[in-house]
């Protein structure tokens, strides 16, 4: 059983209010911003790469955008989970404490201590990612058609509206719009399980190597830690994201190449073996570092401040939190220092 409990405050255990939810929801969605504006420019890299065999590396990939399109390219596509993004963050982090305070409550009607176990970390992640779906698999979907169409003149889609009229006009919402969502399903469960999961044991054990309370651990810390949950999510789920960039850059009628998420695993385990499951991996983890740190980091923060009021919260977001990016790579500059500085102590 994981030392949850001491990270709860007794109030808390129990409390499945729709005030609690709306606080969670509104913190999500802080992250979710600092999220998109860290990592969009390596998520066109990590796209193109694994709908592509035209780029032989990540960096061959981003100086071809760079030179071929200019720097706002790697942008594209941004509007849509700009704007998605901090309901699909708010979603991920407010079902992840609904399930985690309903499984308190059955642990104590259980007579268990009502911290979670970290088989039920997983699946409270995993309810989280499954909630998210919904609106993950469309949003992801529009980003893709835009990052992956072709430059200039010969453009498919004039923006995210035009691509969700079209996309919806060729087989409907439901085989257009949520084309790959059973892909989808199985990555976002696997993710966010992992994700969440990590960010709670390396919690769990900070709390018990320091003998500190959940709220005391340094923002450093809880970014490097979120940090660390964001590459233990794509190792864990990145064949699957793979299989769902390469579904949702698919043509339609004729030129539609894979017909089904079983038919897309086959062909690419024929075409590249192994190896084609994890195209792009490298920019996805340099990219997940600064992004899911900035996400939990931000989150934590409005976290503290929703417990002084909504409206205060917002007023502080809008004053203080807007560089939180910055404050949050330096955090993990300094706490991956410290580590190494740590290990090479012990090594001489």
């Amino acid at each position: 059983m994981a030392d949850g409990a001491e990270a709860i405050e007794a109030h808390e255990v129990g409390n499945t209010s729709w005030a609690r939810t709306a606080k969670d929801l509104f913190a999500g969605a802080a992250g979710g911003v600092a999220q998109v504006l860290l990592g969009q420019p390596f998520d066109i890299v990590k796209v193109r790469l694994q709908t592509t065999t035209t780029y032989p590396s990540a960096i061959s990939c981003a100086s071809s955008i760079l030179q071929n399109e200019g720097p706002l390219a790697f942008y594209k596509g941004t509007l849509t989970p700009l704007i998605g993004i901090g309901a699909c963050v708010s979603v991920q982090f407010g079902a992840f404490h609904y399930a985690r305070r309903a499984f308190e409550e059955q642990n104590l009607r259980a007579n268990h201590p009502a911290g979670l176990s970290y088989g039920q970390y997983y699946l409270a992640g995993a309810f989280a990612g499954l909630t998210n779906s919904v609106l993950s698999g469309p949003i992801e979907h529009v980003r893709i058609r835009l990052q992956t169409q072709p430059h200039g003149a010969a453009r498919l889609y004039s923006g995210p509206l035009d691509c969700i009229k079209k996309l919806s006009a060729h087989e409907g919402v439901l085989r257009g719009l949520y084309r790959g969502q059973a892909v989808t399903l199985y990555r976002e469960a696997q993710a966010y399980g992992v994700w969440f999961l990590t960010f709670e044991y390396l919690m769990a054990l900070e709390q018990k190597r320091n003998n500190v309370r959940r709220e005391d651990i340094s923002s450093p810390k809880v970014a490097f830690y979120g940090g660390l949950a964001g590459e233990a999510l794509w190792i864990a789920s990145y064949p699957f994201d793979v299989i769902k960039s390469k579904m949702q850059s698919d043509g339609f009628g004729k030129e539609q190449k894979y017909k089904t998420m079983r038919d897309c695993f086959a062909q690419t385990w024929k075409a590249d073996g192994m190896r084609g499951f994890w195209k792009g991996i490298g920019p996805t983890l340099v990219r997940a570092m600064p992004v899911s740190a900035g996400t939990f980091a931000v989150f934590q923060g409005r976290v503290d401040d929703a417990r002084i009021g909504m409206m205060d919260a917002i007023r502080r977001m809008a004053w203080r939190r807007w560089d939180a990016g910055i404050e949050i790579l330096k955090h993990v500059q300094f706490e991956v220092f410290e580590l190494a500085q740590s290990c090479s102590n012990q090594l001489i």
